[in-house]
């Protein structure tokens, strides 16, 4: 599992310059699985991804080279709702796709979080599906709890029961197969 954690949409890349193409170029194509968010996948992919039909080429793409699962978070694509965000995975012919409310903070973590909740998922026998189910669900519940902390901070500590029993679960749908 890899995690290129190079930037994002408002600062850019916030990684020394030399570092991306390392990501790109070496540790992507060892990696089974790669969580960018939207703004370092577009990095990774050297590629506009705007649409579903443009990330699903992207990843493809990004597949050929190593990874055989490639989940894009945050993604803000051209068909999703300004109120919302969507998480795409992309595993072989099969691409689902999770919308979730956009709430009104963007904590540092989010993508540390995800990905520790995805392979714990995994691990724990989730298919990638379910993983993704998982993830994103848990994922929005401690940034409610964060929302309503009025913080900027995670509130992981407090949001521990959460992290395995949501309040929200969302479901992905099965975008192609």
């Amino acid at each position: 599992m890899f995690d290129p954690v190079l930037g994002d949409s408002d600062p850019g890349l916030f990684v020394h310059a030399e570092i991306p193409p390392i990501f790109r170029d070496s540790l992507c194509p060892l990696a089974d699985i790669i969580t960018p968010n939207h703004f370092e996948f577009e990095w990774l992919c050297g590629a506009k991804a705007t649409t579903i039909d443009e990330v699903i080429k992207s990843a493809r793409a990004l597949s050929a080279r190593g990874p055989s699962t490639v989940v894009v978070t945050g993604a803000q694509l051209a068909d999703t709702p300004a109120d919302r965000l969507d998480t795409v995975a992309i595993e072989g012919s099969s691409v689902w796709r999770l919308s979730t409310p956009k709430l009104p903070i963007c904590p540092s973590g989010t993508g540390d979080l995800f990905s520790a909740l995805f392979v714990s998922s995994l691990v724990r026998g989730s298919d990638t599906r379910g993983a993704l189910e998982d993830s994103v669900s848990a994922t929005f519940a401690v940034l409610e709890r964060t929302v309503a902390a009025g913080t900027e901070e995670m509130r992981i500590v407090e949001s521990a029961s959460l992290l395995s029993h949501p309040l929200c679960r969302f479901k992905a749908i099965l975008f192609r197969a």
